[in-house]
């Protein structure tokens, strides 16, 4: 089938080399022309695992294609995706839609027979009727059936749960629209994805539903996080407790200094947003947003108290400052929080992440540094923010000589008290026992 993948960002790169590794032709299009020619050039705009390979195979093959014009890819393509960003409004927390709005006035320009437009970005409820609404104005003769495909794509991991999802939700009872989506995701078949096809609205509440919930759960464990500390319990032992029970499970049961991303925040607001909107509010959604938003703030202070609560003048290193690893994704991270905090209170601070490049911008005052060594190099306390793989192998002794002292906080909870005691560090971690 032939594709048009409006927007090469996160969503829509992975999801259109995706596609084009699945046997369709794919031409992925955005009005960036400086990110159009670093794809053509062979580069990646965004940090990805295994996406280089993705792209640079599906070109070789002539599967996958880039443009700044929509307009020869929109007229013979079957499907027309859009990908485009939906970020948090400034000054209310609603999702800017304006994005999705221009594609869908554009898409409705350029196409030419029966076409089924999908909204891949994620979007508010009603979001369809209005695309719908948009056709009908602009191009009242189209045949084109509107139709909700969310993602579920984790960062890090965005491939695997492209080809092996938990399943594919799609928002439409057109027959016709349906017959495009199940022969797009056809490969699927092969390893039993479930498909499930519902109306519209349906399709484009889950996708804020589903992350919601896990929001809520992350912020969940990280109270109890707290609660463990204040009575000399073990959150991972009570983690593993509670997610063996099948009706919890263990996934996003791992305490830390509070969820960011590029989903989590900007969806859990949108979503507080909708309710009140019509007139039923998620209490328990908004509540969440509030606890985690102080929960990042409040990480500075647990790195105070393991200096006997006086930052000023103090050295302290920096490990992973992503809002979580093999990602170079910064938005809402909680290293925004922490970091600025340390500063206020008067630390000098060092820091190092393997691809956050985007955080020299975004953190002045930190001096940036090349290796975990480097940072902790006359460091009074060194804190792990992102759990980096290659941070859960650090040689500790050799860290430990380079320190001004052996003091250790880590929010990721990836080393083990009983390890870092015997090894001589005053050690600090989430919701465990502090050696």
């Amino acid at each position: 089938m032939h594709v048009a993948m409006i927007g090469t960002g996160y969503v829509g790169l992975v999801s259109g080399a995706c596609f084009a590794d699945f046997g369709h032709t794919v031409t992925c299009i955005d009005k960036d022309a400086g990110k159009i020619k670093q794809l053509l050039d062979g580069g990646i705009p965004i940090y990805e695992p295994g996406l280089d390979l993705l792209v640079a195979a599906n070109v070789k093959a002539g599967r996958l294609f880039f443009a700044t014009d929509a307009a020869e890819a929109v007229r013979g393509a079957d499907a027309v995706f859009i990908g485009v960003g939906t970020p948090s409004r400034r000054g209310d927390g609603y999702a800017d839609l304006s994005y999705v709005y221009a594609a869908a006035e554009e898409i409705a320009g350029y196409v030419d027979g029966f076409t089924v437009v999908v909204t891949k970005s994620t979007v508010p409820v009603g979001t369809g009727d209005e695309i719908e609404a948009i056709f009908k104005r602009v191009r009242p003769d189209a045949d084109v059936a509107i139709v909700s495909n969310p993602e579920f794509l984790r960062e890090g991991a965005a491939i695997e749960d492209f080809k092996r999802p938990d399943r594919v939700v799609v928002g439409t009872q057109e027959p016709r629209a349906q017959a495009v989506m199940r022969e797009l995701y056809r490969p699927l078949y092969l390893n039993e994805t479930p498909i499930l096809f519902t109306s519209r609205r349906p399709s484009e509440l889950i996708k804020y539903a589903a992350n919601a919930f896990l929001a809520l759960k992350i912020t969940y464990i990280n109270e109890m996080a707290d609660l463990c500390e204040a009575v000399g319990a073990d959150v991972q032992q009570v983690a593993r407790g509670i997610g063996l029970d099948g009706r919890i499970g263990g996934k996003f049961l791992n305490a830390g200094p509070g969820y960011g991303g590029s989903c989590f925040p900007k969806d859990t607001i949108a979503l507080v947003r909708t309710a009140r909107d019509a007139g039923a509010p998620v209490s328990l959604i908004e509540t969440t947003v509030k606890v985690n938003n102080e929960r990042k703030k409040a990480m500075a202070a647990k790195v105070g108290a393991a200096v006997a609560g006086d930052l000023k003048g103090k050295t302290v290193g920096v490990l992973g400052l992503t809002f979580k690893p093999n990602t170079d994704d910064m938005r809402d991270a909680p290293s925004l929080d922490i970091v600025p905090a340390l500063i206020a209170q008067g630390a000098k601070v060092q820091a190092f992440d393997p691809e956050g490049h985007e955080a020299r911008q975004m953190l002045p005052g930190v001096d940036f540094k090349d290796d975990p060594y480097a940072v902790a190099a006359g460091a009074d306390v060194l804190v792990i923010i992102t759990e980096w793989d290659q941070f859960r192998a650090l040689d500790l002794d050799r860290i430990k000589l380079l320190m001004n002292a052996p003091v250790l906080v880590d929010l990721r909870n990836i080393y083990k008290p009983d390890d870092m005691r015997a090894r001589g560090f005053a050690y600090t971690s989430v919701g465990r026992p502090s050696v």
